[in-house]
């Protein structure tokens, strides 16, 4: 009698018994983002990004920079100098095509030709070089720099579109851990219920209060759970290696997850219901917002700025270069100045035909359209993906709504099924087959939180936002 009443108050106690969290360390889905994007090799990868976009911007900037010069060219033969030239300056290009000049000749030598005879003191000028024709409103510089300045922002978003990739792979890895160890946590508190249940079936058949046939019973259900636990166990160390795929310390070594290190208990974990509301807000500015997206405008601008020089060179080439000349007295370079001192010069060129110009442009433009097609095509791709990842995270958190009831209900009739044994009323039999649907509904409910958490990583992938 002692056996039957250790067995019925066995029988009464809660299915799904509580882990001893004293040794565990919880890991959270926070904290589990925080630690890839801070660590993984690729979110590093992804940080440079911005960076070569402003080294890129940088060394664009630089064909603006002033340039200093010198060029000297000296002749000696015989005992004789032919020549010795000197030239040196400054020349500072700006935004506007013009080209600014300073500089200082000295030209000495018996045997100078003519337009390299200076005054002995030499000759100072300072002057201008202006394109008016192709360069005068765009050039390969300022097409460049512009380009360079397209990138810059681009990699932004190219990061950011990453990072989305990456958290969307990584959070999909967590959540199969997610439900790998809580479908773990139920299958060995099934076990230990089936063990303790078989020991005291076996206690009250030895001392003669229930039949021996109850032990095969019991037995097998103890059979049927370890086979289940093993797998259970297999799914979490396959998933744990899975997850542990994107964990790397601070020094690019890689991390193994700890046998005490868990995720949240599945009771925890709500539906997502207030992050989809947020979602929801931002379908209609999603074409703004979508890294993927952003990155094809950013495309096309930088296709724009190759058509517009594109477009500059069906324009003549036609320089006019101005300098104001003065040759320098006791250091002073204006002493004798004169408006009537100078140099200029013109250079001019156009092709006749222009078919390499025109068969040029007319690519930049096909280009342009071509970037044009893919952005509305991928917009609307986009747009319908994210509806249809709000729909299913919609009825997902219905589903684990309608099911959380579900079982519930199944651990009454457990409860119930339990209390009519101990009446008489029901069987061993009956109050296994009762514990393993329970046991199943709670697995199932397991596996659509898990969905449901998925899916919410599916919206904010679908919206480029799963790395932020």
């Amino acid at each position: 009698m002692r056996a039957f009443y250790f067995l019925t108050c066995l029988l009464f106690s809660p299915l799904f018994l509580l882990a001893q969290t004293d040794s565990l360390i919880l890991f959270s889905f926070e904290e589990y983002s925080t630690w890839v994007k801070k660590n993984h090799p690729i979110a590093r990868q992804a940080a440079l990004l911005p960076k070569m976009g402003k080294a890129t911007e940088l060394s664009a900037r630089g064909n603006f920079d002033p340039v200093t010069y010198i060029s000297l060219d000296q002749k000696y033969f015989d005992d004789k100098n032919y020549f010795s030239l000197l030239n040196s300056g400054l020349k500072i290009p700006t935004w506007f095509g013009i080209e600014l000049k300073a500089g200082y000749e000295n030209n000495r030598g018996s045997f100078l030709s003519p337009e390299n005879s200076l005054p002995q003191q030499g000759l100072a000028y300072a002057g201008i070089s202006l394109p008016l024709g192709q360069g005068l409103f765009i050039d390969q510089r300022r097409t460049t720099l512009q380009q360079a300045k397209i990138f810059a922002q681009a990699s932004l978003a190219e990061q950011q579109s990453i990072l989305n990739e990456l958290m969307y792979e990584a959070g999909k890895a967590y959540w199969e851990w997610f439900m790998a160890y809580n479908k773990l946590v139920v299958f060995r508190n099934a076990l230990s219920v089936a063990q303790l249940r078989f020991d005291a079936v076996k206690q009250s058949a030895e001392l003669g209060d229930r039949p021996y046939v109850d032990t095969l019973e019991a037995g097998i259900q103890v059979q049927d759970r370890k086979l289940n636990l093993q797998q259970a166990e297999i799914e979490f160390t396959n998933a744990s290696l899975m997850m542990s795929t994107f964990l790397w310390y601070e020094n690019e070594i890689p991390l193994e997850l700890g046998n005490n290190t868990i995720p949240p208990a599945s009771e925890t974990i709500s539906a997502g219901e207030y992050e989809l509301a947020g979602f929801i807000l931002k379908l209609d500015s999603l074409e703004q917002l979508h890294p993927q997206l952003s990155l094809s405008r950013f495309k096309i601008a930088t296709l724009e700025t190759e058509r517009k020089w594109k477009a500059e060179k069906l324009k003549p080439l036609l320089n006019i270069q101005y300098n104001a000349l003065s040759a320098p007295v006791n250091s002073d370079v204006f002493s004798n100045y004169s408006l009537n001192n100078y140099k200029w010069g013109l250079n001019f060129s156009m092709p006749l035909l222009l078919r390499k110009e025109r068969g040029e442009l007319q690519l930049a433009k096909l280009k342009i359209s071509e970037a044009n097609y893919e952005l509305k095509n991928k917009t609307n791709q986009l747009l319908n993906k994210a509806r249809m990842s709000i729909n299913e995270q919609n009825v997902s958190r219905e589903q684990v709504k309608l099911y959380t009831g579900t079982v519930r209900d199944y651990e009454s009739l457990l409860s119930a099924e339990k209390r009519m044994f101990d009446s008489g009323e029901s069987s061993l039999f009956m109050i296994n087959m009762r514990e393993m649907s329970a046991v199943n509904a709670r697995v199932k409910l397991i596996e659509l939180i898990t969905k449901n958490r998925k899916n919410l990583l599916q919206v904010a992938y679908t919206f480029g936002e799963a790395g932020i």
